[in-house]
């Protein structure tokens, strides 16, 4: 795998001692950003938690709205993308998503 990351979780990811590319996210700041790496669909899923302050939740949107338009899984949740992550290092190299109602139909009554 080869992960790609924006300033801070990129220094985090190299501190652990794992090889990271540092993307910008701030779309105000050149390109290649975040954006870029999605639409040319460089990546195959992406990890975008919510911060707080109008910008970040703006060019949050703007990721998120990316990754679906190209269908990209998009985890917003880090534990969530733990479990993911955790999947495909056991052994599968693919996972499924189905909407939400189909699950839904599938749990015990």
């Amino acid at each position: 795998y080869k992960l790609y990351a924006t300033e801070g979780t990129a220094t985090m990811i190299e501190s652990a001692g794992l090889p990271v590319t540092m993307i910008s996210k701030k779309l105000s700041e050149g390109h290649p950003n975040v954006i870029d790496i999605i639409n040319d669909e460089t990546v195959n899923s992406v990890v975008n938690t919510i911060t707080g302050g109008r910008i970040p939740l703006r060019d949050g949107f703007h990721i998120r709205r990316a990754a679906a338009e190209k269908r990209i899984p998009c985890f917003t949740s880090l534990d969530t993308a733990r479990a993911a992550v955790e999947v495909l290092l056991n052994g599968s190299q693919t996972y499924n998503a189905q909407p939400l109602p189909d699950y839904r139909r599938k749990e015990p009554a």
